[in-house]
């Protein structure tokens, strides 16, 4: 294992260590970014299950241009506002990894909050 997969897992780590600590009982809002997409999903952690999730590989984003940008990340936290209000979902804790919350990961945040979820 490289010394960079190492920090970045002592960092997630660090970061769900400080949620479960601080937000008892709240949903986890999990951002995965890769090269080319960027995943986020709502998780109940005390059932263990995913109640709703957007990406870049959802079918609303073909041929939409990029998907690897700010814009494109933008429009992943907007689209899961929305199916988090469908199901009823208004507050969570934001659980960004292992990631630095900067580009990518912040405008998913930001364009999230704009869309009605609280955290």
């Amino acid at each position: 294992m490289s010394r960079f997969d190492e920090n970045f897992k002592r960092r997630a780590e660090r970061v769900r260590y400080k949620i479960r600590k601080f937000s008892s009982g709240k949903l986890r809002l999990s951002v995965f970014r890769s090269a080319r997409h960027m995943y986020a999903q709502i998780i109940d952690d005390a059932s263990g299950r995913t109640l709703c999730s957007a990406s870049t590989m959802d079918k609303t984003f073909r041929g939409n241009g990029k998907t690897a940008n700010k814009e494109a990340a933008g429009k992943v936290g907007v689209l899961l506002a929305a199916r988090a209000a469908d199901a009823g979902i208004k507050e969570v804790v934001f659980d960004r990894g292992g990631y630095s919350y900067h580009g990518r990961v912040k405008a998913l945040a930001e364009a999230a909050r704009e869309g009605g979820l609280n955290f």
